[in-house]
């Protein structure tokens, strides 16, 4: 009798603790900057909104750069970009890289500055051209080789993070480098910078 209450009880207090849990969950739709608040709240990793923090300053300082509007107005229409991989170095294997590359290629475009030769698209055009070109399309449909429009400038960079930490406080500066080279001559038209520092404090029973 006293182990048949005892498995009662026991059934009873796990189904308690089960829907306790169940009920504590809740979800909420949240504009951008209240998410970056919450975000801060349970990692010091780089998140979306320094994603958008990033590239906007990027943009910025391209906005202002003597260097690259003096070659704008020479080049009397909009120069055509190629826009190559932005590298993460930093130490973080998921980094969200492919967000910040294409955060870039729609700010970019958005500029109205640049035409677009994207990376990710060449290289899928080249496999569909050599794909017609092989003798497995009909040549009078097939497109030719040779005829992809050339880039003038050159668009690619890296990321990189130092992390400095004492006593449970961690200090992370992510650094965003840019170039922009002329294709033609090597020559740099321009390079940018821009850092994102995140601090946080880890207490010795966690977060």
């Amino acid at each position: 009798m006293r182990l048949s209450r005892f498995l009662v009880t026991t059934s009873l207090l796990s189904l308690a603790l089960f829907l306790g849990s169940c009920a504590s969950f809740k979800a909420q739709r949240v504009d951008a900057k209240k998410s970056d608040e919450k975000a801060l709240e349970i990692t010091d990793k780089w998140v979306s909104m320094d994603t958008t923090n990033a590239v906007s300053d990027i943009m910025k300082q391209m906005q202002n750069h003597k260097g690259l509007r003096s070659f704008l107005a020479k080049s009397g229409k909009p120069p055509k970009i190629f826009i190559g991989e932005i590298k993460n170095l930093t130490a973080e294997a998921y980094f969200p890289i492919d967000d910040l590359n294409e955060e870039f290629l729609q700010e970019v475009s958005n500029s109205g500055d640049f035409t677009l030769v994207d990376n990710a698209a060449r290289n899928a055009i080249l496999k569909e051209i050599t794909y017609q070109n092989d003798g497995m399309v009909d040549p009078s449909t097939a497109k030719s080789i040779g005829k992809q429009t050339g880039a003038d400038l050159m668009f690619f960079g890296s990321i990189i993070m130092k992390p400095e930490s004492r006593d449970g406080k961690t200090i992370k500066q992510y650094s965003v480098n840019i170039r922009i080279t002329n294709i033609e001559s090597a020559e740099e038209v321009m390079r940018a910078r821009t850092k994102v520092d995140k601090y946080s404090e880890q207490s010795g029973s966690g977060w």
